[in-house]
């Protein structure tokens, strides 16, 4: 279950995309979600691997506690579940699909935080997906990190978006028998 914030900017994702597999950059207007611009990041692809963060909002910024310009976006996440980050980019470019992440937020000498992250994948002119459009929703209190930097972030789950329910297989058959 997604935090309202993310389930509006899924819901955003999916009207902007109407007939394409995903929406265009173009078709994205940060004025239609100003309030969230802060938690908002978008990463370039350059390649299998490397997704540079091209602009990253206050929140994004001062969570980590540095300019995050050019920085590969999975050099965030601790190194156990870079390869796993990875994998959910390819899969949501190639299918074009957004999907969510709960982390942990970890910083020296507190507790963990929650945090929902939103990985959404924009056409660019040439038609491939070539930006993702990220959100970082907190899940508790960001006062607890007592204004530490996150050192990293680290997968607790990770799931495609909630979306509308696909129709569910009813009939299915084998050599022209029916099977359940």
């Amino acid at each position: 279950m997604a935090h309202p914030n993310t389930d509006r900017l899924i819901d955003y994702w999916r009207q902007r995309r109407g007939a394409r597999e995903a929406p265009t950059r173009a078709s994205i207007d940060p004025t239609h979600f100003t309030d969230l611009l802060p938690q908002i990041f978008i990463a370039g692809v350059a390649s299998l691997g490397n997704y540079p963060l091209r602009l990253s909002g206050g929140f994004v910024t001062e969570l980590h506690g540095r300019d995050l310009r050019a920085e590969n976006l999975v050099t965030l996440w601790s190194h156990a579940d870079r390869a796993r980050l990875q994998s959910g980019i390819e899969i949501a470019r190639r299918r074009a699909e957004p999907f969510v992440v709960e982390a942990d937020i970890h910083a020296e000498g507190v507790p963990t935080v929650g945090l929902e992250v939103l990985f959404a994948p924009l056409l660019g002119p040439s038609g491939e997906t070539d930006r993702i459009l990220g959100l970082y929703q907190p899940l508790s209190m960001i006062s607890r990190l007592q204004g530490r930097p996150a050192q990293t972030l680290a997968i607790r789950a990770m799931a495609p978006a909630a979306g509308p329910e696909r129709p569910a297989l009813r009939l299915a058959a084998i050599d022209g028998r029916l099977i359940a």
